[in-house]
């Protein structure tokens, strides 16, 4: 960017072309989430079933409101406090709880990219850290705890987070993710030194760099053997899981966080746009190349996994091959991974007590796909094992984190605009603070990196979890509501109607008007609902990783304390609390300046017109 153009009193800068704009918004939206919650969810909820209500969704819920929040920031040029005080003053909230929305996902989302560092700084070790055990502290053996579990747990969960066992107990910081996060932190206000401009050249390289290696991964992930396992263990379909309303629940709130809704990012995008630009077109390029991109991913990750469990499943028959051969001292060149199943049901049917006293592993290929882990387990854990078993593994490695790590970047562009932009529309700071000084990316970028020191604690996990399950959660979905109801219901369909006829030379067709009045809201409406009764019928709770624990390395489900249930509500419910709160302060003035305005005024000569005594005097003496 660079270029500007006089807009009246100030100067609002441009878009130097536009694939950078794309490439930018598609940035925000294709985020690390795309990678490891979509290819989950499909898992879950019936493989390639879920893809329905997920396609549902996208269509009437997601292209909608994107298409709206990109036609509403480009024709008003404002961001996003300023667009919807633009539109009503009394919706002035929606725009500041926007703004603390990003804010809090900023703060945790960094951390992720820590963590990315973390691992990215040793993938360059030969061999990987995460590969085997270290000698514990008396040399007599190796870490008894990594020794319970796996290397690639233990190099997680104590070498790089050093968790402890419970939220409560906070820990220490963690030195040298203190390091990693400030690093993450400065390589954001890199990006953003210049305003835009910077991020705007930096979104060439984080937008596009994850495609060239995914499908790199593709590639190699589809030569692996065990990859048509896990290719048909994402996509068999299992259509009986459409009748639980969890699936359509979680289908409609990922597609919703997927695009980035409701962030104030893409508002605040699109206002650096031309007037006449085509926004329509550009929300169905970035919804569809958003959802495919999830799809694309879903293929090489499942690949990957599928290749994992084949694995496992091998090395777990080897070790049963060899306690059989050793109890029956057969010839290990007759008992191969082949014939195993034919050897197996003749000893066991003819020795049926012997086999049952060795205590064999039960080797199923499906336990061990459904073993795959999702959220921060399936980068950390469940991929960075399955880069163990490939050769060249520390190449694979790098370019695995270097890719989550510009999925992460280009996402915080978008986190991070969407607070700088709000808070020079805001426009209330006093004359003799600077707007620069508050607006600029390094007093932001410290004071973010100040307050997610508390990810750095030993229970800092345990805290990145709270934060990413209800931060973007309840408060999106309100904050979009009002966005559609604003534009829709207050500024009115007819006129956003004509608005998009200036830009793009077109009214929206029927689909688009049905979608913005009736079916979008109501869906909106619909999982709100739904997602508050389904997380009020049971008290949350999260995976504690003890050692102590009789089960472990098994993580123990722990219910949240009640303080930390009390953050929770806190944290679902303050970003949203400006929405009220904003419009009843301006209800509050505004019936007081219309009483002002109706009570007669003693200096008046007519009882309406507001008049002060020395007017009233001068008045008088002319008369």
């Amino acid at each position: 960017m660079g270029k500007t153009e006089d807009s009246g009193v100030q100067e609002r800068p441009k878009w130097d072309n536009k694939a950078q704009y794309l490439l930018t918004c598609i940035g925000f939206a294709v985020g690390i989430g795309n990678v490891w919650r979509f290819p989950y969810l499909c898992q879950i909820y019936g493989g390639g079933a879920f893809l329905i209500p997920y396609l549902i969704a996208l269509v009437f819920q997601g292209i909608p409101l994107l298409y709206l929040e990109l036609a509403i920031g480009q024709r008003l040029r404002l961001g996003s406090i300023g667009v919807w005080n633009s539109i009503s003053p009394l919706l002035g909230g929606v725009g500041i709880a926007s703004m603390i929305v990003s804010f809090l996902v900023c703060i945790f989302y960094n951390t992720i990219m820590a963590w990315v560092l973390w691992y990215f700084f040793h993938s360059f070790q030969n061999p990987l850290p995460w590969s085997q055990c270290p000698i514990n502290e008396s040399l007599t053996g190796y870490d008894v705890e990594c020794e319970k579990s796996t290397p690639v747990n233990y190099f997680w969960y104590r070498e790089t987070l050093n968790i402890t066992p419970d939220i409560a107990v906070s820990g220490s910081l963690q030195w040298w993710m203190v390091v990693c996060l400030a690093s993450a932190w400065c390589v954001v206000f890199i990006c953003f030194i210049k305003g835009i401009e910077s991020m705007g050249k930096a979104v060439y390289v984080t937008a596009t760099f994850p495609y060239l290696v995914l499908t790199i991964f593709l590639v190699r992930a589809l030569t692996l053997p065990g990859a048509t396992d896990g290719l048909l263990y994402l996509f068999t379909p299992d259509w009986n899981i459409l009748m639980e309303p969890r699936v359509w629940l979680d289908a409609a709130t990922q597609i919703f966080f997927s695009l980035s809704l409701a962030f104030g990012g893409l508002i605040a995008f699109s206002s650096y746009n031309p007037e006449t630009n085509n926004c329509e077109r550009d929300a169905v390029v970035v919804g569809v190349v958003n959802s495919a991109t999830s799809l694309y991913a879903s293929i090489s990750v499942f690949s990957i996994l599928g290749f994992k469990a084949t694995t496992a499943f091998n090395t777990c028959r080897t070790e049963n091959i060899l306690a059989l051969t050793n109890h029956f001292h057969i010839s290990d060149q007759n008992i191969t991974l082949e014939n195993y199943d034919t050897w197996f049901e003749y000893l066991n049917t003819t020795y049926t007590e012997e086999v049952a006293g060795l205590q064999l592993r039960v080797c199923d290929l499906q336990r061990f796909l459904d073993q795959s882990a999702s959220g921060t387990g399936l980068a950390f854990i469940a991929f960075t094992e399955a880069v163990l078993e490939m050769p060249g593994s520390q190449v694979w490695a790098v370019l695995f984190f270097v890719m989550l790590f510009s999925l992460g970047l280009s996402s915080m562009f978008g986190n991070l605009e969407g607070v700088l932009t709000p808070i020079k529309d805001l426009k209330l700071l006093p004359k003799w603070i600077p707007l620069e000084v508050v607006t600029g990316s390094w007093v932001t970028c410290l004071i973010s990196f100040l307050i997610s020191l508390i990810f750095t604690l030993g229970s800092g996990n345990y805290w990145v979890e709270v934060f990413n399950g209800y931060v973007g959660s309840v408060p999106l979905l309100i904050i979009a509501f009002f966005e559609i109801i604003g534009v829709i219901y207050v500024h009115g369909i007819k006129n956003f109607s004509e608005d998009i006829y200036f830009m793009t030379g077109s009214r929206p067709n029927i689909y688009w008007k049905a979608c913005w009045m009736v079916i979008s809201p109501l869906m909106l409406l619909v999982v709100f609902v739904a997602y508050v009764i389904v997380q009020a019928q049971d008290h949350p709770t999260y995976p504690a990783w003890d050692p102590s624990y009789e089960l472990f390395p098994e993580t123990e489900v722990r219910p949240y304390p009640d303080w930390v249930f009390a953050i929770i509500i806190l944290l679902s419910s303050v970003p949203v609390l400006p929405i009220p709160l904003v419009a009843l302060y301006r209800l509050i003035c505004r019936r007081r300046t219309s009483s002002a305005r109706a009570e007669p005024n003693p200096y008046s000569n007519d009882g309406f017109e507001i008049e002060t005594q020395e007017q009233y005097n001068q008045r008088s003496e002319k008369v």
